[in-house]
């Protein structure tokens, strides 16, 4: 509740840029007071600690959005079009217009805590969904065509907020930053595996990662998810051409 009186008062005082500052502001001070989001439904499924709207998600969402795309030092048109692009493939037209004019403002802050913001999410999601934010995160940095070490240095740091664990960063790193042993990094193995080690991994990846663990509403955490199972199951089958196994 207190974000939204902050967001109203921040934007009778700086018009919308006001209203995103104390919506921000808000949330820190909900936060503090146990307040939970209020307006439906945890679109997270019954296990998150506290529920948060949709609204909240994609206002997080593409904050973290401008964190990564300035993260380098330039503004890249390509990246801000990936954004665009899928906001209108998943959410249609209008809505992601509208989404994407908020997304204009949030981009010209120069001080959106990426902290704190992470603890937000951490706090209200379920683990597979923030891998999942992570996937979408690397989208977006390889979307000019490859993802420079100050973009791997910020997504690495994202991911330390959103308390992912670096097998997993290695894992969602590999689908995107290409190497020559890049199928098994992303079924996290060693190229010394076992075929049935390989089996194995594949198994628990495929398992870890495939769509039905997501459990949202939320489309463009969806895509990312099905995204990931197909570079898992990608991986999966270069190996056993390689190998020859059955």
């Amino acid at each position: 509740m207190i974000k939204w009186v902050g967001a109203v008062i921040g934007f009778f005082i700086k018009g919308l840029g006001g209203a995103l500052l104390g919506f921000f502001a808000g949330s820190v001070l909900d936060n503090l007071f146990g307040s939970k989001s209020g307006g439906g439904q945890s679109i997270f499924g019954d296990i998150t600690r506290q529920s948060v709207s949709p609204a909240d998600f994609e206002l997080n969402l593409l904050s973290l959005c401008s964190i990564v795309i300035k993260a380098d030092g330039q503004v890249s048109q390509r990246e801000m079009d990936y954004v665009r692009q899928y906001f209108v493939g998943t959410y249609g037209k209008e809505k992601a217009n509208a989404i994407f004019r908020t997304f204009n403002e949030v981009n010209k802050k120069r001080e959106i805590s990426a902290q704190r913001i992470c603890t937000f999410l951490t706090h209200r999601t379920r683990y597979e969904v923030r891998l999942q934010l992570l996937h979408f995160l690397f989208g977006i940095a390889q979307a000019d065509g490859s993802i420079s070490n100050p973009e791997v240095s910020k997504l690495r740091q994202i991911a330390g907020y959103l308390k992912v664990g670096l097998r997993d960063f290695e894992s969602i790193m590999a689908m995107f930053v290409k190497s020559a042993d890049n199928s098994y990094k992303i079924l996290d193995i060693q190229k010394s595996a076992t075929d049935q080690e390989v089996k194995k991994a594949y198994r628990d990846m495929a398992k870890k990662y495939h769509p039905d663990r997501v459990n949202t509403q939320d489309e463009a955490i969806k895509k990312g998810a099905e995204e990931k199972f197909k570079e898992v199951q990608k991986a999966y089958e270069t190996i056993q051409k390689e190998r020859g196994i059955g």
